[in-house]
């Protein structure tokens, strides 16, 4: 059977879905504003200090996808790239679809960020062009986990096993960094990574069930 466009064409496809998402992104950046939003808190999120180093580990989030998609692509089977490709996507758009449902936004950000220096600069860039909203659940920790759990299913081999940790340590760091510069609610982060324990295990028991042999009935 011949295979579809995106399966023949899967930088294309990454492409276009980029695309949409930021678009849809974008607009609802644009359109929701914070007075009509609900403010995400918790008393823990008042216990974590701001910190303008952890700006680092969170722009690494913006490397770390396309670096582990393009690396499937070069490395590993098509299959492994698909089943990481599709439940990371997939998790996006469900996010995107909660923002709707759901306009959420944060009061937590330091009223000035002093400094200037690179962190400092570049901590007051973010906060220019990303508004507090549309913040539940946290996209950058529910990539992050999903990566992560990726990372540990595919790279068992002792050549490649040192990505595992690697993983892990990128993984803690993004995660924390959100709340570290006050981008996101520890209840954010909770339901992020919820989102990715959730949406691994649905495709794990799908991947078994497509390995499991048919039984046909006369």
């Amino acid at each position: 059977m011949k295979r579809n466009w995106f399966a023949r064409h899967p930088i294309g496809f990454m492409a276009l879905y980029f695309l949409l998402y930021l678009s849809a992104f974008n607009f609802l950046e644009t359109q929701i504003s914070m007075p009509r939003v609900l403010l995400v808190h918790c008393r823990l999120d008042d216990l974590i200090p701001f910190c303008k180093y952890a700006i680092l580990p969170y722009f690494a989030w913006f490397a770390w996808i396309p670096f582990t998609l393009f690396y499937l692509l070069w490395k590993a089977p098509r299959e492994d790239f698909w089943r990481l490709c599709l439940p990371l996507f997939g998790g996006m758009t469900i996010a995107l679809a909660c923002y709707v449902i759901l306009p959420t936004g944060l009061d937590l950000r330091p009223y000035y960020v002093p400094g200037t220096d690179l962190f400092a600069r570049a901590v007051r860039m973010l906060y220019r062009t990303d508004t507090p909203t549309n913040v539940c659940p946290s996209i950058h920790v529910f990539n992050s986990m999903t990566l992560m759990l990726a990372y540990h299913r595919l790279f068992g081999e002792p050549r490649r096993r040192w990505m595992r940790p690697a993983a892990d340590v990128l993984c803690f760091s993004i995660v924390c960094s959100t709340m570290l510069l006050k981008q996101h609610s520890c209840i954010d982060v909770v339901l992020g990574a919820l989102l990715a324990l959730v949406l691994d295990a649905l495709f794990n028991r799908a991947a078994e069930r497509s390995e499991q042999p048919q039984i046909w009935h006369a």
